[in-house]
């Protein structure tokens, strides 16, 4: 049987990006950052998204039923710092500049790329909650300064992934 931890320690050695999760809705609006994200289909467009069942959040994306992923770059770590961390959700929606979409989610308004979707289908899977997530609307930033770094997490570190153009 493998332990815990040592699946843990096994998937810090596995580059995912860096992403923060919202939802706007009746129950509020909530977010969290999340590496558990992957594309399922293109048709339709479909994204998965993992989220910890003892979130204090959780509840706020079942009820809601939409959410948003907002792909960070390079220069979101301290975003991905506060919606990582205790503070309120109030607090964490302080930083950065939010717009919505088509569901009413929030997308940082310089995200590489966000993401807009419903949740369609809710799977419980050991300590956490996967949702099957239908795209409705895409928001691709534009380049700044010549940069598209992503924001990556690996070996339990932040790291840039990316080309700088040299102008």
């Amino acid at each position: 049987m493998i332990e815990a931890t040592d699946f843990r320690d096994a998937m810090s050695l596995l580059p995912t990006a860096v992403n923060i999760i919202t939802t706007k809705g009746a129950s509020g609006c909530h977010g969290f950052t999340a590496s558990a994200v992957c594309s399922v289909t293109d048709t339709p467009p479909t994204l998965l998204v993992c989220m910890n069942q003892s979130s204090r959040s959780h509840e706020h994306f079942l009820e809601n039923k939409t959410l948003s992923v907002n792909v960070l770059g390079a220069h979101h770590e301290p975003i991905s710092n506060a919606f990582a961390s205790k503070l309120c959700s109030e607090e964490r929606f302080g930083h950065g500049a939010w717009t919505t979409l088509e569901t009413g989610a929030p997308i940082l308004e310089d995200a590489l790329v966000s993401f807009d979707c419903e949740i369609e289908d809710i799977q419980q899977v050991g300590t956490h909650s996967v949702f099957m997530c239908r795209v409705v609307a895409i928001k691709q930033a534009e380049q700044q300064n010549g940069t598209d770094e992503s924001l990556v997490y690996f070996n339990r570190s932040y790291h840039q992934v990316g080309q700088i153009e040299i102008v």
